[in-house]
């Protein structure tokens, strides 16, 4: 088995997402220095839930996420828990941002997000893989 995958107690996984987070309104509100202290934000959070960031970038107005987790855990919960912790912290680091872009609003991202498993394989591969099982002989 390839040394990609994690162990559990009774478990062996790899599960990896990408997830997509949009400002509120699709504001332009993400400066360097904000996307810096984001991926700050989602490292520190994620190492709490025991989860990995593999890769983080972002636009002026939404970011990507590419982070490896667990199967005990759910993934919204850590998603709403990822947007809750990085928006509060965020107003907090730059407070000027309600006013600038959110109506003075506690706003930074859209209630929304977007997620996608991914992996090594493509579906279809995984499917070719299970209807060429040989199944037992009676």
């Amino acid at each position: 088995m390839s040394s990609n995958y994690n162990k559990g107690f009774r478990s062996v996984y790899r599960l990896t997402v990408h997830i997509v987070f949009v400002t509120k309104y699709r504001k332009k509100a993400i400066s360097p220095e904000i996307l810096n202290r984001l991926k700050e934000i989602f490292n520190d959070t994620l190492i709490k839930w025991e989860c990995n960031l593999i890769e983080f970038n972002g636009e002026c107005d939404h970011v990507h996420l590419l982070i490896d987790y667990k199967p005990d855990i759910a993934l919204s919960k850590l998603i709403a828990n990822l947007k809750t912790v990085s928006s509060r912290l965020i107003r907090r680091d730059f407070p000027s941002l309600a006013s600038q872009y959110f109506y003075n609003k506690p706003y930074f991202w859209t209630g929304a997000y977007f997620v996608a498993s991914c992996g090594g394989v493509t579906v279809n591969q995984l499917k070719k893989y299970v209807e060429n099982q040989k199944s037992p002989q009676e």
